[in-house]
């Protein structure tokens, strides 16, 4: 039965990781969309977009600047490296949140910027 157990976990893991992933690369592409959509003149896209990433940044705040879908993770592994609950290479993990963060706000300041230069 214990084996059984096992592998539902290691499985139900997968699925969350999978999951958390897929969701990563959608607000990472949504960051790096902001100025090249600005770039294009799409700047409803740009909008949208960093309108979308404040709802996740929204979701970070209320859970404590974490992921709702580690606490996920947590239930299915005594793990907790960087990377345990999502795929990304560990110091990707790490500094996820600076990165992407430092990213979003350039973007939203060279969309801003793109756009009021874009009014004149």
């Amino acid at each position: 039965m214990d084996r059984l157990c096992a592998v539902k976990a290691a499985t139900a893991l997968l699925l969350v990781k999978l999951v958390h992933t897929l969701v990563w690369a959608l607000f990472a592409g949504l960051i790096v969309a902001i100025p090249l959509a600005s770039f294009h003149g799409r700047h409803a896209i740009a909008a949208w977009s960093a309108a979308a990433v404040a709802g996740e940044v929204l979701v970070l705040a209320v859970n404590g600047c974490r992921c709702p879908l580690t606490a996920v993770a947590a239930r299915y592994t005594d793990e907790r490296h960087d990377s345990f609950d999502i795929y990304l290479p560990p110091w990707l993990a790490r500094y996820n949140k600076v990165i992407f963060g430092t990213l979003y706000f350039a973007g939203i300041a060279f969309a801003l910027a793109h756009w009021a230069l874009a009014a004149d």
